[in-house]
C-alpha cells in the first residue's frame, strides 16, 4: 500500500467516525428530552463529546501525515498525541458533569423517567454502531500504529458498555412500574448514570496518562534493551550504547551509537548500520533510526597508523 492510500485509508476511518457521532448524538439527545432520562442525556452528552473527538481525530490525522520541514525535523506527529490528551480532557469534563447531575436527582431533586420503547431501541442501535465503528478504528489504529485512531477506537469501546449499563437502568425502571415494592428501582436510571461516569472516569484516566507519556518523550518499555540486543548481534559490531528513543505520532525515531573495530574500512562499517537498521525495522516500525559509528579503541592512535610510523621511521633511519 502506497503512503498516499494508507493516509485515505487513516482519513476515511476518522470520518466515518464523525458521521456516526452526529447521528448517534442527535438520536439520543431527541429521546433523552422526550422522556427525561438522565442515563440517556448522559449518553447523548457522551456522543456530543465523541463528536468533538471524532473531529479533532479527523483533522489530527491529516496533519500528522504532513512531511517534516525546518520548523518540524521530527515530522508532525505528536499532533495525533495532542489529540488524544484532548479526547481526555473531554471525557473527565463529562463525567463530572455526570456526577453532579445524578447525585443530585440521587438525593435532592425527584424528576419522572418514561422508560419508553424509543429509550431501549437508541441504546440498542447505539451498541451496534459503536461495535462497528470501534472495529473499524481499531484496525486501521494497528495497521498504521495511530494514537488518535487507537484513542478514538477505545472512547467508543467504551460507549458500549456505558450504554448496555444504561439499558440496565431502563430495565430496573420497567420493573419498578410494574412490580409493586419496587419503588427503590425508579432510582436505577441515576445509579447508572454513575455508572457510566465511573467507566468514563477510568478509560479517560488511562487515556490521559498514555498521551502524556508520549508527549514527554517516554519510550516505550522494553524497547531500548531489544535494540541493543539487536545491534549486538551485527557481525562486527562490539557494544551499542547512548540508545535514545523518541515516539511521534505512529514514527519511533531512534538515535544510537556502536563501537566497532578501529581497522574496519568505512564501508565496512556502513554496511553494518544497514544491517542494523533492518534488524530494528523488524522490531519497531515505522522507525527513523540514526547509527553512529566510534572506533572501539577511539581516542588512541590505531594498529595501522601505529605501524605505519613505525615502518617510516625506520625507512629514514635506514636510508641515513
Amino acid at each position: 500500500m502506497t503512503l498516499k492510500e494508507a493516509r485515505k485509508d487513516k482519513r476515511s476511518a476518522a470520518l466515518s467516525s464523525v458521521v456516526a457521532a452526529i447521528g448517534l448524538t442527535t438520536f439520543k439527545l431527541t429521546v433523552g428530552l422526550l422522556t427525561n432520562s438522565l442515563g440517556i442525556l448522559a449518553e447523548a452528552a457522551h456522543s456530543g463529546l465523541d463528536l468533538v473527538a471524532a473531529a479533532m481525530t479527523l483533522f489530527a490525522v491529516q496533519v500528522s501525515d504532513k512531511p517534516a520541514d525546518k520548523e518540524h525535523p521530527f515530522g508532525h506527529g505528536k499532533i495525533e498525541n495532542l489529540s488524544a490528551l484532548f479526547e481526555a480532557v473531554l471525557l473527565l469534563a463529562t463525567s463530572g458533569w455526570i456526577i453532579y447531575e445524578a447525585i443530585n436527582r440521587l438525593f435532592f431533586v425527584s424528576i419522572k423517567v418514561e422508560a419508553s420503547i424509543w429509550s431501549f431501541i437508541v441504546m440498542g442501535a447505539s451498541i451496534i454502531i459503536d461495535y462497528t465503528r470501534s472495529r473499524i478504528l481499531y484496525k486501521a489504529a494497528r495497521k498504521y500504529k495511530s494514537q488518535a485512531l487507537e484513542a478514538d477506537a477505545l472512547h467508543f469501546s467504551t460507549d458500549i458498555w456505558s450504554s448496555s449499563v444504561v439499558i440496565l437502568g431502563l430495565i430496573g425502571l420497567t420493573i419498578a412500574r410494574y412490580v409493586p415494592g419496587l419503588d427503590w428501582m425508579h432510582k436505577a436510571d441515576s445509579v447508572a448514570a454513575l455508572i457510566v461516569a465511573l467507566i468514563v472516569i477510568f478509560i479517560s484516566g488511562e487515556l490521559g496518562w498514555r498521551t502524556i507519556s508520549a508527549l514527554l518523550d517516554t519510550a516505550p518499555r522494553g524497547l531500548a534493551d531489544k535494540v541493543e540486543k539487536v545491534a549486538g548481534e551485527v557481525k562486527g559490531v562490539v557494544d551499542a550504547h547512548a540508545i535514545r528513543i523518541r515516539p511521534s505520532g505512529a514514527h519511533t525515531f531512534i538515535n544510537m551509537h556502536i563501537t566497532m573495530d578501529g581497522n574496519v574500512t568505512l564501508n565496512e562499517a556502513h554496511a553494518a548500520t544497514e544491517v542494523i537498521e533492518k534488524a530494528i525495522h523488524t522490531i519497531v516500525s515505522p522507525a527513523d533510526i540514526t547509527v553512529h559509528v566510534e572506533p572501539v579503541n577511539f581516542g588512541k592512535t590505531t594498529p595501522v597508523i601505529q605501524r605505519e610510523k613505525k615502518q617510516t621511521a625506520f625507512g629514514t633511519k635506514k636510508s641515513n
